[in-house]
């Protein structure tokens, strides 16, 4: 157990001091959220059973020591909700640039292997922003290096996408460097 117990939790997860117990009702939360997003059912049985899913995910979560400032990342929720958005238009238009490589066979593939600097400074953010360029039609992310990730584009026009470096700034905001 640290010196600071009031912001961390033993490895046992028998006592939990304040920042833990917002995290895991943040996890808690969101989890039980996503479970009735997804199952939409409200019967009393399979809220109850849902209700059981969640606490148990948290315990677990408890157990593995997995509730901190970067297991449950609450600190970027509205900034993620405001990046979301914009990656999904990102991904529509790089749906359709794909969708018109594949039917005109006249329009250029050139696949290409590059590097593309990462402004990120935490795992979180790092995994963020390739996976958002993987989320993205034409373009992969292949290695994940300090400070550069290497990417396999379609063709020339997805690897300026992800070299003009507006996706790096954005998660980078998300981030909360901007």
């Amino acid at each position: 157990m640290s010196a600071n117990s009031n912001s961390e939790s033993s490895g046992d997860g028998a006592k939990l001091g304040y920042r833990p117990v917002i995290h895991g009702i943040g996890l808690g939360l969101a989890l039980a959220a996503g479970w009735l997003l997804l199952s939409g059912y409200f019967q009393f049985l399979l809220l109850a059973l849902g209700a059981g899913s969640v606490v148990f995910c948290l315990w677990i979560a408890m157990r593995m020591d997995l509730i901190d400032h970067e297991g449950v990342p609450l600190h970027i929720t509205w900034a993620a909700l405001r990046y979301l958005p914009w990656l999904l238009w990102e991904i529509v238009k790089a749906n359709i640039d794909v969708a018109k490589r594949v039917i005109a066979p006249s329009l250029p593939i050139a696949p290409s292997l590059f590097d593309a600097p990462v402004s990120q400074k935490t795992d979180l953010g790092q995994a963020l922003y390739a996976n958002s360029i993987t989320l993205t039609p034409g373009t992969v992310s292949v290695d994940l290096d300090p400070g550069v990730i290497r990417v396999h584009a379609l063709h020339e026009g997805a690897a300026d996408g992800v070299l003009e470096g507006e996706m790096d700034a954005r998660v980078s905001a998300v981030e909360g460097q901007q």
